[in-house]
């Protein structure tokens, strides 16, 4: 009928009855787009608005035009940081090449650069501590969490247990990690600094409840019939916890995932703050106890950063679920 509809039509154009296809299967994209984008520009509005009639011991607010102008000069620094780095080593180069020209048996030495930490540099050391303690903490829940489901005698042993810590913040465990880790990490030529250890055992821990919980409760919650089917089948444990658990249980464990992550986050630039570690975190805490002119603006420029990464990270972990679940719908927004 709309082939009939169409060929009835003697003034329509191709390109335009492509247009309207084009329109109709792309109206909800563009209608998204568009009130996405409005949010944005009101808020920007509202932001400008109500900074020019907020003044701090530091000066006026930052309006969205000095944190934009912050973001170029932050990259400007780590440009011109990595440029003193590469001209570091290629003095060192040079002076090596000279001392092996007069003696052949000098063994060269390179000396690590010092210089201190771009805000692009702490922002990658803030990503390899989460994603380091987030794996650590999947490593343990996701097992732990497999056997508490499938075992009701280990559930009510380790329940009490679980309910008792997963209120507390991992901030109220950074002293005594801070504590032992200096105890127990005494080599004298470790792989990993202290601080770096510190972040990633907090991280670990945060990441560690959601993530068991969630695993649980799905594996808990498969339906009886999937069960009764390995029994039929008379499949092994180990087969039936990748054929039969797994897989039924991915939306739930990747929920637990993607809420440790988030609050991973949260609680490893806090934790940064309060440890002094490297990081997004230091340097807030060192911007603010700068107290110059252009503080808060460096501020504003690393809240916005810790946001973006932040949704960045909760839309990879939703393609990650997207792509290992058999259940595409189950990936919810």
């Amino acid at each position: 009928m709309n082939a009939i509809s169409t060929a009835a039509e003697p003034g329509r154009s191709p390109v335009l009855a492509k247009l309207s296809s084009w329109y109709a299967s792309s109206g909800d994209w563009l209608k998204t787009s568009v009130v996405s984008l409005v949010g944005i520009v009101v808020f920007l509005l509202v932001w400008s608005a109500a900074a020019q009639n907020i003044n701090t011991s530091l000066g006026a607010f930052p309006g969205p035009t000095a944190v934009a102008g912050q973001f170029k000069s932050l990259y400007a620094e780590h440009t011109a940081e990595r440029a003193k780095a590469e001209a570091f080593y290629e003095r060192q180069e040079a002076r090596n090449a000279k001392r092996m020209e007069a003696d052949p048996d000098y063994q060269p030495k390179i000396r690590k650069y010092t210089g201190k930490e771009t805000f692009l540099d702490q922002i990658g050391t803030s990503l390899i501590t989460v994603a380091s303690g987030f794996l650590l903490a999947a490593v343990i829940a996701i097992p732990l969490g497999i056997a508490i489901g499938l075992n009701k005698n280990l559930n009510t042993a380790i329940n009490p247990i679980i309910q008792t810590f997963k209120p507390v913040s991992p901030l109220a465990w950074l002293p005594l990690v801070t504590m032992v880790v200096s105890a127990v990490y005494t080599s004298d030529d470790p792989m990993f600094a202290k601080s770096f250890v510190n972040s990633l055992i907090t991280v670990s821990l945060c990441c560690l409840w959601p993530m068991l919980i969630n695993t649980s409760v799905g594996v808990a919650s498969i339906e009886q019939d999937l069960v009764n089917v390995s029994k039929v089948l008379r499949l092994s444990a180990l087969t039936h916890v990748r054929k039969i658990v797994l897989p039924a249980s991915v939306p739930m464990i990747f929920t637990g995932m993607r809420l440790s992550l988030g609050i991973a986050w949260m609680v490893l630039i806090a934790a940064e703050m309060l440890a002094q570690n490297p990081g997004l975190g230091k340097f807030v805490w060192d911007e603010f106890q700068n107290g110059s002119s252009e503080s808060l603006s460096r501020i504003m420029a690393a809240v916005f950063t810790i946001g973006f990464i932040g949704f960045l990270l909760d839309r990879f972990m939703l393609q990650l679920q997207k792509l290992v679940s058999w259940d595409k719908s189950s990936a919810v927004r």
